[in-house]
């Protein structure tokens, strides 16, 4: 009992005699592995990097080791980054490098590389971001027995929106809400994603799917149709539900894009067929239902002409509140899914830089 009581001071003091080694600033996550013996730490300088769908990133990983313990090579230095799943239940491999040999794996490949800033420098450079690339991923270092790892989180600029389509509200399961964030030029948002958005002021008062498989939906203005006029604003959770059978509507998340979105400028109004070959004549695509939130949120696009879309609804972006344009809010208005044969509205195009 005394041996024990003597071993635990003594940890105890070594800890308090070493705590002051390392800082742990606010935006720094640092893990450090201690024994007895040789001792790699591996740090992030920063927990969260910014960028946006298009744009060069660098995710920052720095190892530090026992020269001592180790030796002077690093040529048996194992660096592997990896992609952490939304649901935390699996990794996606990315990148490994080891002396001169390089892997990089899956939609990864061509994209990524190692800054090599140092020699202790194992931070990920990924160029041409896409949709796919945000969320959290996870730098390990390896030598020997000895690894440690640190964890950096990807967050792209960007918008989230609701979306249902023409066949109504919770229409939806799971892989067909995928299916159709993909169809407009967006992904299926995270939670993390739809917490900012509600946070930024996103209202909505039907569930829809996110990528972990969860139905949720976001509230500021707590009325009785949406959880009770007396409850607390905040991001609805209705759980879990079966991805085959169970039937929502999905929010999306859309970034920057690579082009110029515009109403058309047409003499007469248009059926859909005819906005898709307007379009066309005009060497661009009818735009999606993600380009016109994004040039509504991200460029600040304000039009009060209703237009048709490619998925068949018609809608109008409003940044600036004015009376029969939306006087209450900045939004993009929805008109509806109106017969694709009403010559009744414009259209929004799309056309893509090289």
């Amino acid at each position: 009992m005394k041996s024990l009581l003597l071993l635990v001071l003594i940890s105890v003091c070594w800890a308090d005699h070493h705590s002051n080694n390392y800082t742990l600033d606010h935006d720094r996550v640092i893990h450090i592995q201690a024994e007895n013996g040789p001792r790699l730490l591996v740090e992030a300088e920063q927990a969260k990097v910014f960028s946006h769908r298009g744009g060069n990133v660098t995710l920052p990983c720095k190892f530090y080791r026992d020269p001592t313990a180790f030796g002077s090579g690093i040529h048996k230095i194992r660096i592997k980054w990896t992609k952490l799943t939304s649901d935390y239940l699996k990794e996606v491999d990315v990148f490994v490098s080891m002396g001169y040999h390089k892997k990089t794996y899956g939609g990864y490949q061509g994209r990524v590389f190692l800054k090599g800033g140092s020699d202790n420098d194992a931070s990920l450079v990924i160029t041409d971001l896409t949709l796919d690339d945000y969320g959290r991923y996870k730098c390990e270092v390896i030598e020997g027995l000895e690894d440690d790892t640190a964890v950096v989180v990807l967050d792209l600029q960007g918008v989230v929106f609701p979306y249902f389509p023409r066949l109504g509200r919770y229409n939806l399961n799971f892989h067909e809400a995928q299916q159709a964030c993909l169809d407009q030029d967006a992904v299926i948002a995270s939670f993390d994603q739809l917490y900012d958005a509600w946070r930024g002021g996103l209202d909505w008062c039907n569930a829809g799917w996110l990528s972990d498989g969860s139905v949720q939906y976001p509230i500021t203005k707590p009325r009785e149709p949406c959880g009770g006029q007396n409850t607390v604003p905040g991001v609805r959770n209705y759980g879990f539900w079966d991805k085959d059978k169970s039937r929502y509507d999905v929010f999306c998340f859309t970034s920057n894009f690579n082009g110029r979105f515009y109403y058309l400028i047409h003499p007469t109004k248009l059926t859909y067929d005819e906005a898709v070959q307007a379009c066309l004549n005009d060497g661009a695509q009818i735009a999606k239902v993600g380009q016109i939130f994004a040039a509504w949120k991200l460029l600040g696009y304000d039009r009060c002409d209703a237009g048709w879309l490619a998925d068949g609804s018609v809608r109008y972006p409003i940044s600036r509140p004015r009376r029969r344009c939306s006087p209450t809010e900045a939004a993009v208005r929805f008109v509806g899914f109106p017969d694709k044969k009403h010559k009744l509205y414009g259209v929004y195009c799309f056309r893509a830089y090289n």
